[in-house]
Protein backbone atom coordinates (compact mmCIF):
# COMPACT_ATOMS: atom_id res chain seq x y z
CA UNK A 1 0.00 0.00 0.00
CA UNK A 2 0.80 3.11 -0.45
CA UNK A 3 0.74 6.32 1.71
CA UNK A 4 2.39 10.05 1.54
CA UNK A 5 2.70 13.48 3.55
CA UNK A 6 1.57 16.52 1.28
CA UNK A 7 2.33 20.00 1.89
CA UNK A 8 4.24 22.56 0.59
CA UNK A 9 7.56 22.84 1.32
CA UNK A 10 7.50 19.39 2.55
CA UNK A 11 11.69 17.98 1.93
CA UNK A 12 12.00 18.79 5.70
CA UNK A 13 9.10 16.96 6.94
CA UNK A 14 9.74 14.00 9.68
CA UNK A 15 6.83 11.96 9.00
CA UNK A 16 8.23 9.55 6.41
CA UNK A 17 11.03 8.88 9.18
CA UNK A 18 8.37 8.21 11.82
CA UNK A 19 5.88 5.89 9.42
CA UNK A 20 8.75 3.80 8.08
CA UNK A 21 10.18 3.40 11.35
CA UNK A 22 6.12 2.19 12.15
CA UNK A 23 5.80 -0.04 8.63
CA UNK A 24 9.20 -2.04 9.55
CA UNK A 25 7.92 -2.62 13.26
CA UNK A 26 4.39 -3.83 11.92
CA UNK A 27 6.15 -5.71 8.98
CA UNK A 28 4.29 -4.11 6.32
CA UNK A 29 5.39 -4.14 3.18
CA UNK A 30 4.04 -0.11 2.60
CA UNK A 31 6.22 2.89 0.87
CA UNK A 32 5.46 6.55 2.62
CA UNK A 33 6.70 9.52 0.66
CA UNK A 34 6.94 13.58 1.17
CA UNK A 35 4.90 15.01 -1.90
CA UNK A 36 5.07 18.62 -2.28
CA UNK A 37 1.52 19.69 -3.27
CA UNK A 38 0.92 23.55 -3.53
CA UNK A 39 -1.86 25.58 -2.21
CA UNK A 40 -5.06 25.50 -4.30
CA UNK A 41 -3.64 21.75 -5.58
CA UNK A 42 -5.23 19.45 -3.12
CA UNK A 43 -8.55 18.49 -4.34
CA UNK A 44 -7.24 17.59 -8.03
CA UNK A 45 -4.66 15.77 -6.23
CA UNK A 46 -7.06 13.42 -4.13
CA UNK A 47 -9.22 13.00 -6.88
CA UNK A 48 -6.42 11.56 -8.91
CA UNK A 49 -5.89 8.78 -6.42
CA UNK A 50 -5.40 5.27 -7.73
CA UNK A 51 -6.73 2.04 -5.07
CA UNK A 52 -3.34 1.15 -3.87
CA UNK A 53 -3.38 4.73 -1.64
CA UNK A 54 -4.52 4.02 2.06
CA UNK A 55 -3.85 7.35 3.84
CA UNK A 56 -2.26 10.79 3.53
CA UNK A 57 -0.69 13.08 5.98
CA UNK A 58 -1.40 16.32 5.43
CA UNK A 59 0.44 19.80 6.22
CA UNK A 60 0.72 23.48 5.88
CA UNK A 61 -0.55 24.82 4.45
CA UNK A 62 -3.62 22.10 3.14
CA UNK A 63 -4.83 21.47 5.87
CA UNK A 64 -8.53 23.50 5.53
CA UNK A 65 -8.34 21.97 1.93
CA UNK A 66 -8.03 18.28 3.18
CA UNK A 67 -11.16 18.97 5.02
CA UNK A 68 -12.59 20.37 2.50
CA UNK A 69 -12.02 17.46 0.01
CA UNK A 70 -12.93 14.55 2.48
CA UNK A 71 -16.60 12.87 2.06
CA UNK A 72 -16.98 12.95 5.83
CA UNK A 73 -15.26 13.99 9.37
CA UNK A 74 -14.25 13.00 12.66
CA UNK A 75 -15.28 15.11 15.45
CA UNK A 76 -12.41 17.70 16.07
CA UNK A 77 -12.65 18.18 12.42
CA UNK A 78 -16.13 19.05 12.28
CA UNK A 79 -14.71 22.17 14.95
CA UNK A 80 -12.16 23.14 13.60
CA UNK A 81 -12.34 22.84 9.95
CA UNK A 82 -9.05 21.66 10.18
CA UNK A 83 -7.42 17.94 8.90
CA UNK A 84 -4.35 16.26 9.02
CA UNK A 85 -4.98 13.18 8.23
CA UNK A 86 -6.98 11.57 4.95
CA UNK A 87 -7.76 7.77 4.82
CA UNK A 88 -8.92 6.44 1.65
CA UNK A 89 -11.41 3.28 2.14
CA UNK A 90 -14.03 2.33 -1.35
CA UNK A 91 -13.23 5.35 -2.45
CA UNK A 92 -14.39 7.31 0.19
CA UNK A 93 -12.25 9.79 1.77
CA UNK A 94 -12.67 10.38 5.70
CA UNK A 95 -10.84 12.89 7.41
CA UNK A 96 -9.25 13.30 10.64
CA UNK A 97 -7.47 15.50 12.97
CA UNK A 98 -4.65 13.94 14.80
CA UNK A 99 -3.26 16.53 16.31
CA UNK A 100 -5.36 17.70 19.01
CA UNK A 101 -5.72 14.18 20.64
CA UNK A 102 -1.86 13.91 20.25
CA UNK A 103 -1.47 17.12 22.07
CA UNK A 104 -3.81 15.09 24.75
CA UNK A 105 -1.65 12.26 25.26
CA UNK A 106 1.56 14.66 25.06
CA UNK A 107 0.28 16.75 28.02
CA UNK A 108 -0.95 13.18 29.69
CA UNK A 109 2.47 11.81 29.04
CA UNK A 110 4.42 14.42 30.88
CA UNK A 111 2.39 13.62 34.16
CA UNK A 112 1.81 17.50 34.88
CA UNK A 113 -1.74 16.18 35.83
CA UNK A 114 -4.94 18.34 34.20
CA UNK A 115 -4.10 21.98 33.92
CA UNK A 116 -6.84 24.11 35.54
CA UNK A 117 -5.25 27.17 33.93
CA UNK A 118 -3.34 27.52 30.78
CA UNK A 119 -1.36 30.76 28.93
CA UNK A 120 -1.05 30.07 24.74
CA UNK A 121 1.27 32.65 22.77
CA UNK A 122 -0.74 32.61 19.43
CA UNK A 123 -3.83 32.81 17.88
CA UNK A 124 -3.57 30.70 14.89
CA UNK A 125 -4.44 27.23 13.63
CA UNK A 126 -2.35 25.87 16.05
CA UNK A 127 -3.44 27.85 19.03
CA UNK A 128 -6.88 26.60 18.05
CA UNK A 129 -6.21 23.12 18.06
CA UNK A 130 -4.14 23.44 21.26
CA UNK A 131 -7.53 25.34 22.74
CA UNK A 132 -9.63 22.08 22.21
CA UNK A 133 -7.43 19.91 23.37
CA UNK A 134 -7.11 21.63 26.72
CA UNK A 135 -11.08 22.49 26.75
CA UNK A 136 -11.44 18.74 25.99
CA UNK A 137 -8.90 18.43 29.11
CA UNK A 138 -10.62 19.97 31.67
CA UNK A 139 -8.90 23.31 31.60
CA UNK A 140 -11.05 26.10 33.52
CA UNK A 141 -9.13 29.71 32.46
CA UNK A 142 -6.97 30.29 29.47
CA UNK A 143 -5.46 32.96 28.04
CA UNK A 144 -4.31 33.65 24.42
CA UNK A 145 -1.16 35.73 23.85
CA UNK A 146 -0.69 37.94 20.62
CA UNK A 147 0.19 40.57 19.19
CA UNK A 148 -2.78 42.02 17.48
CA UNK A 149 -5.98 40.29 19.49
CA UNK A 150 -8.03 40.70 15.97
CA UNK A 151 -6.11 37.31 15.16
CA UNK A 152 -7.16 35.47 17.64
CA UNK A 153 -10.80 35.68 16.89
CA UNK A 154 -11.04 31.66 15.67
CA UNK A 155 -8.62 30.52 18.72
CA UNK A 156 -10.70 32.38 21.08
CA UNK A 157 -14.17 31.26 19.58
CA UNK A 158 -13.22 27.50 20.24
CA UNK A 159 -12.62 27.91 24.08
CA UNK A 160 -15.57 30.71 24.64
CA UNK A 161 -19.50 29.75 24.95
CA UNK A 162 -17.95 26.37 26.81
CA UNK A 163 -17.78 27.54 30.53
CA UNK A 164 -14.64 28.90 29.96
CA UNK A 165 -12.76 32.08 31.38
CA UNK A 166 -10.87 33.41 27.82
CA UNK A 167 -8.74 36.43 28.71
CA UNK A 168 -6.87 37.96 25.41
CA UNK A 169 -3.82 39.82 26.15
CA UNK A 170 -0.95 41.52 24.35
CA UNK A 171 2.32 40.45 23.78
CA UNK A 172 3.96 43.08 25.47
CA UNK A 173 2.08 43.59 28.37
CA UNK A 174 3.28 42.15 31.97
CA UNK A 175 2.56 38.30 32.22
CA UNK A 176 2.91 37.65 36.08
CA UNK A 177 -0.22 35.34 37.11
CA UNK A 178 0.57 31.83 37.06
CA UNK A 179 -0.81 29.44 35.32
CA UNK A 180 -0.64 25.51 35.23
CA UNK A 181 0.60 25.30 31.67
CA UNK A 182 2.07 27.51 28.99
CA UNK A 183 1.88 26.55 25.42
CA UNK A 184 3.97 28.69 22.80
CA UNK A 185 2.78 27.82 19.15
CA UNK A 186 5.07 31.26 18.00
CA UNK A 187 8.92 31.37 16.47
CA UNK A 188 11.37 31.10 19.27
CA UNK A 189 12.06 35.34 18.42
CA UNK A 190 8.93 36.32 18.86
CA UNK A 191 9.69 35.63 22.55
CA UNK A 192 12.77 37.34 22.41
CA UNK A 193 14.09 38.01 26.05
CA UNK A 194 10.92 37.14 27.74
CA UNK A 195 11.46 33.30 27.91
CA UNK A 196 12.57 33.38 32.03
CA UNK A 197 9.87 36.08 32.65
CA UNK A 198 7.13 33.81 30.77
CA UNK A 199 8.52 30.33 32.72
CA UNK A 200 8.74 32.00 35.79
CA UNK A 201 5.15 31.82 35.85
CA UNK A 202 3.97 28.72 34.24
CA UNK A 203 4.40 25.20 36.50
CA UNK A 204 4.85 23.60 32.75
CA UNK A 205 6.04 24.86 29.68
CA UNK A 206 4.72 23.03 26.02
CA UNK A 207 6.48 24.47 23.18
CA UNK A 208 4.98 23.05 19.61
CA UNK A 209 9.08 23.80 18.00
CA UNK A 210 11.07 21.15 17.71
CA UNK A 211 13.90 22.61 15.38
CA UNK A 212 16.29 24.12 16.45
CA UNK A 213 16.16 22.44 19.78
CA UNK A 214 15.99 23.53 22.75
CA UNK A 215 14.25 26.72 22.28
CA UNK A 216 14.86 29.47 24.37
CA UNK A 217 11.82 29.07 25.80
CA UNK A 218 13.01 25.71 26.76
CA UNK A 219 15.87 26.26 27.87
CA UNK A 220 14.77 28.64 30.38
CA UNK A 221 12.31 25.95 31.64
CA UNK A 222 15.15 23.61 31.64
CA UNK A 223 16.44 26.15 34.17
CA UNK A 224 13.70 26.89 36.45
CA UNK A 225 13.42 22.70 36.57
CA UNK A 226 10.23 23.23 35.33
CA UNK A 227 8.59 20.37 32.76
CA UNK A 228 8.74 21.27 29.29
CA UNK A 229 6.82 19.33 26.45
CA UNK A 230 8.54 19.61 23.20
CA UNK A 231 6.78 19.71 19.50
CA UNK A 232 8.69 16.21 18.97
CA UNK A 233 6.35 14.78 21.95
CA UNK A 234 3.13 16.09 19.90
CA UNK A 235 4.71 14.90 16.67
CA UNK A 236 5.11 11.41 17.84
CA UNK A 237 1.54 10.96 19.67
CA UNK A 238 -0.13 12.62 16.21
CA UNK A 239 1.99 10.29 14.74
CA UNK A 240 1.08 7.12 16.51
CA UNK A 241 -2.79 8.01 15.79
CA UNK A 242 -1.94 8.20 11.91
CA UNK A 243 -0.35 5.05 11.96
CA UNK A 244 -3.22 3.24 13.31
CA UNK A 245 -6.14 5.02 11.28
CA UNK A 246 -3.93 4.17 8.41
CA UNK A 247 -2.88 0.54 9.34
CA UNK A 248 -5.63 -0.62 12.19
CA UNK A 249 -2.40 -1.20 14.06
CA UNK A 250 -0.70 0.82 17.14
CA UNK A 251 3.11 1.62 17.80
CA UNK A 252 4.85 3.28 20.55
CA UNK A 253 5.23 6.93 20.43
CA UNK A 254 8.97 6.40 21.61
CA UNK A 255 9.41 4.12 18.33
CA UNK A 256 8.36 7.18 16.33
CA UNK A 257 10.21 9.64 18.65
CA UNK A 258 13.21 8.26 18.01
CA UNK A 259 12.97 7.82 14.81
CA UNK A 260 12.55 11.56 14.52
CA UNK A 261 15.49 12.65 16.67
CA UNK A 262 17.33 10.00 14.16
CA UNK A 263 16.68 12.24 10.99
CA UNK A 264 16.49 15.04 12.37
CA UNK A 265 20.28 14.56 13.77
CA UNK A 266 21.52 12.98 10.23
CA UNK A 267 20.83 16.33 9.01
Amino acid sequence: MICAVLGSPIAHSLSPAMHRAAYAELGLDWTYEPVEVREGELAAFVGALGDDVRGLSVTAPLKREAAAAAHQHDGVVEVLGVANTLVVDDGMLSAYNTDVPGAAAAIEEAGIGVPRSARILGGGATAASIALTLVRLGVEELDFVVRDPARAVEAEAVARGRGIVVNVRRIDEPLLDKVDLLVSTVPDEAIGARSHELVEASRAVFDVVYDPWPTGLAQAADDEGVPVISGLDLLAHQAVLQVELMTGSEVSPQLLRDAALAALRSR
